[in-house]
């Protein structure tokens, strides 16, 4: 299960009335349970009297068989990391960034490359988080997990749990083995993650899948240290749940980022395309999606929010390195899902 279909579960009642929702039918946006929220593109609402019609997956593999079977849709929201994949399956066509209004004040990191790069650009980030070590504050203390070496610690065999992702599993054991940009991994910096990984299989509990089965394992004790994202802090806060949330570990931190992609066959208006990547990326939009959990890829519009706000749901400033999870290569990123599944499976 991905990020936002597991976050926006609750949303199911919302889904079931959408269709009595007003819907712009010349834009159809291929997108996860949740991102139809009128808050995050109110802009475009603003200027259309609707928000445009969504169809829904669960993951980005489903929803890349979809369309390669003939699904046909304008836009679609796709994380980073399977982005390469998209672009050379022939299934994008590239964005026209003189047509987006705030693509200058992106944050640069999210990106990947100078936003004045003359290069196609097939992927807009809108949305971003970080992942950490989320533990129990009443029996963890904060010295065992400051660094990621904890998730190798005997103490707490059978205590610990990881997320059923490959991307989060292998940003980890990057970061672990000293590798801050899996862009340009070599084979000998893989085989050292995944060696890590299959070390760490061992001390699990259990791989987590969505975040209301990690904060049902966190409340109950029956796990003390996960490798969470930034939301399950200000959840299990707000639930009196004595929960810490260490992302600047002394190895670095993670940081995942999603977006948009452009379909070449999208049968829509393309400058409502335009109209809703604009809407995505307006200032009106950062505080639903900090409300929501969720960093906003517009960097001048965050600097409004102070770092105590952003803190508060786990997205302050950190001074150690980070691992952005930006595209990859697909040889590599098919190597690191063929292997995590060995390891699940404890080969």
């Amino acid at each position: 299960m991905t990020k936002y279909t597991a976050l926006f579960c609750s949303s199911a009642l919302s889904l079931v009335a959408g269709a009595a929702l007003a819907q712009d039918a010349e834009l159809l946006v291929f997108d996860y349970p949740g991102f139809e929220i009128p808050a995050f593109h109110n802009k475009y609402v603003e200027e259309n009297g609707a928000s445009p019609t969504f169809a829904f997956f669960g993951d980005e593999e489903e929803a890349f068989q979809k369309l390669r079977s003939g699904f046909t849709a304008d836009v679609s929201h796709v994380c980073a990391g399977s982005v390469t994949k998209w672009v050379e399956s022939g299934i994008l066509e590239p964005w026209d960034t003189s047509r987006i209004a705030a693509y200058g004040d992106l944050d640069a990191n999210l990106t990947g490359k100078d936003v004045s790069a003359d290069t196609d650009t097939f992927f807009i980030p809108t949305d971003f988080g970080s992942t950490g070590i989320a533990y129990n504050t009443d029996e963890v203390p904060a010295e065992d997990v400051a660094s990621l070496e904890v998730f190798k610690n005997p103490k707490y065999a059978a205590r610990i749990t990881l997320p059923d992702n490959v991307d989060d599993a292998y940003a980890l054991a990057y970061l672990a083995t000293g590798t801050t940009d899996w862009t340009t991994a070599t084979d000998e910096q893989f085989q050292a993650a995944s060696d890590w990984l299959r070390e760490v299989h061992g001390n699990l509990r259990t791989y987590w899948t969505d975040p209301a089965e990690l904060a049902q394992l966190l409340a109950t004790g029956e796990v003390l240290v996960a490798w969470a994202w930034n939301e399950t802090l200000p959840t299990m806060v707000e639930e009196g749940f004595p929960i810490g949330f260490q992302r600047e570990a002394t190895e670095g931190s993670s940081l995942w980022l999603c977006g948009y992609v452009n379909l070449k066959d999208g049968q829509g208006s393309e400058d409502k395309a335009y109209g809703f990547m604009n809407a995505m990326l307006d200032p009106s939009s950062t505080e639903p999606l900090l409300d929501a959990g969720y960093g906003h890829s517009n960097a001048t519009a965050m600097q409004s929010f102070g770092d105590e706000a952003l803190s508060a749901v786990g997205l302050g400033q950190i001074d150690a390195p980070v691992l952005a999870q930006l595209p990859m290569s697909n040889e590599l990123r098919e190597k690191q899902s063929e292997t995590f599944e060995k390891i699940k499976a404890g080969f």
